[in-house]
């Protein structure tokens, strides 16, 4: 019997094999990458960003606006806010901000460790004062 392996289209098969041979996540080389990021993103980062300027929290855009999907070329993200607080293990709330060309985007809030209940208040106040959240349409096709 022949089995055929089929991947999914256009989602980067080649990272995830390219990652694969880098070895396992109990590799020296990858524990030292984990410890340097940590520090750039909690102490050197977050946490000093947070002190320096007596912060409660960090508010951002969560990610670039969304786009339709590129079938040929696939997601072409510009810029995304999450990825410090992910890096920190740090705590992240995103909210619904609104539309951009039909598209929606949200808003990030992001601190230090043990600060969900801050920051879940800070979210839902936030939600509760723009009402931004539309809820999704399912258009037979998106507008450019």
């Amino acid at each position: 019997m022949t089995r055929t392996v089929r991947e999914m289209p256009y989602f980067d098969q080649d990272l995830f094999i390219k990652a694969e041979a880098r070895g396992p996540l109990t590799a020296k080389a990858y524990r030292d990458l984990v410890s340097k990021l940590s520090r750039a993103a909690q102490g050197d980062g977050i946490d000093r960003v947070m002190a320096d300027n007596k912060l409660d929290a960090i508010v951002a855009p969560t990610d670039s606006p969304a786009w339709p999907t590129d079938y040929v070329l696939g997601d072409h993200s510009v810029a995304t806010s999450s990825t410090p607080a992910a890096i920190a293990g740090y705590p992240h709330v995103t909210v619904p901000a609104g539309q951009i060309s039909g598209l929606p985007f949200g808003l990030s809030f992001f601190g230090s460790p043990r600060t969900e209940i801050k920051l879940i208040r800070y979210a839902y106040a936030f939600e509760q004062a723009t009402n931004a959240r539309k809820p999704p349409q399912y258009l037979p096709t998106a507008k450019y």
